[in-house]
């Protein structure tokens, strides 16, 4: 997306993304990825009993879900629906908060043109709904302190693109991936693995030198639990590399205790892992030797419930790595229904067309360049 799309959408002056922004298997089209059943009843509507008029409409079950994937959805219909022109298509948009059972989009046309769709949409909206959604809970237990993405390690690399994009619109623009940026404009980020420690033997001032003189122009972040001595190995890196370092990471496994607590006292708490005891631990040594300008990233299982705990008690972290807590969290499932038939209600018992004040008229295209 061009520079100047990401800037108005980003001040609410672009309602739609546009066709350009994603980026489609051809095979789609041809009914690849929809299920069976749907291309049957194309065939048999098409050739039996062609040229009813219906409306098709999607919602979910949950309250204070944000919206995300509409605008893919409707790139979906208007890239590979028979006649997209002939659709009446009216929605809601990304980034929209939802209650349960509030249609998000109607899709008003020939069934045989648009009907074969209806579970790819269901999955784009479940998938991207839910993504939004739980990045905004995690970014809402946060605060004022920013949440680097790291989803791309918690799933199928395809998924990278999608994720990135719903994590944007619920509030995130710091990514580990250029996939996770490609439909806003994004650009990957990060600093160093364990992998460049353990090929330094172990050594954390070597891996700091040998980053900083890659790339001088950024401040040192380095992963500090190699050696599971989270505040000895800190120190040291710090006192080595002065201003030049930044932050210290802690990524701690939950099945290791650090060895700052090999002399202390842990009764009362959990030990394992990146517990906010070792955190205050590490801001304090770090702060008495003058190190105050040097952040604390944490990252290794963090949940929107952990991230609230530690906001409200003031944790000194600087920014939060989370993963699995994005994605690997179904929110919300959608569900597409037949509802109108040639002007009537119709529709399987317990089913009906809700209506909604919300939803708005999407032109076809949706833009002319």
């Amino acid at each position: 997306m061009e520079e100047l799309e990401i800037k108005l959408k980003e001040e609410g002056k672009i309602s739609r993304l546009t066709n350009k922004t994603f980026k489609f298997d051809p095979k789609l089209g041809e009914g690849y990825y929809s299920a069976n059943y749907f291309l049957k009843t194309r065939e048999i509507v098409g050739k039996l009993a062609p040229n009813h008029i219906v409306t098709m409409q999607w919602f979910q079950r949950r309250d204070n879900v944000m919206l995300c994937g509409i605008d893919e959805a409707i790139a979906i219909l208007h890239t590979f629906a028979a006649h997209p022109e002939g659709l009446e298509i009216l929605a809601l948009h990304d980034g929209d908060m939802i209650s349960a059972e509030e249609p998000v989009l109607k899709v008003t046309g020939r069934y045989e043109d648009f009907g074969f769709l209806e579970s790819v949409i269901d999955g784009v909206l479940a998938r991207r709904s839910s993504v939004a959604t739980n990045t905004k809970e995690v970014l809402d237990a946060a605060g004022s302190t920013p949440v680097f993405s790291m989803a791309d390690r918690q799933d199928d690399y395809l998924t990278q693109v999608g994720d990135g994009y719903a994590s944007y619109v619920a509030g995130i623009n710091r990514v580990s991936t250029d996939a996770q940026g490609e439909w806003w404009g994004g650009k990957g980020m990060g600093t160093m693995p364990h992998a460049l420690i353990q090929i330094c033997g172990g050594d954390l001032c070597k891996a700091g030198d040998l980053y900083y003189n890659m790339f001088p122009e950024k401040g040192v972040t380095s992963l500090v639990d190699y050696n599971n001595d989270i505040v000895t190995d800190s120190l040291k890196l710090a006192r080595h590399l002065g201003t030049k370092l930044h932050a210290v990471r802690v990524d701690t496994s939950s099945s290791l205790i650090d060895h700052y607590f090999d002399d202390k006292d842990t009764t009362g708490f959990d030990p394992h892992g990146v517990c906010k005891e070792l955190i205050f631990a590490l801001r304090n040594a770090l702060d008495a030797e003058g190190f105050t300008y040097v952040d604390i990233v944490v990252s290794s299982s963090f949940s929107k419930e952990k991230i609230k705990e530690w906001t409200a008690l003031g944790v000194p972290v600087s920014m939060y790595g989370v993963g699995t807590s994005l994605v690997n969290n179904t929110t919300c499932g959608f569900v597409g229904d037949l509802v109108v038939l040639d002007g009537k209600d119709e529709a399987k018992v317990g089913r009906y067309n809700i209506p909604s004040s919300r939803l708005e008229k999407v032109t076809y295209p949706i833009y002319n360049r």
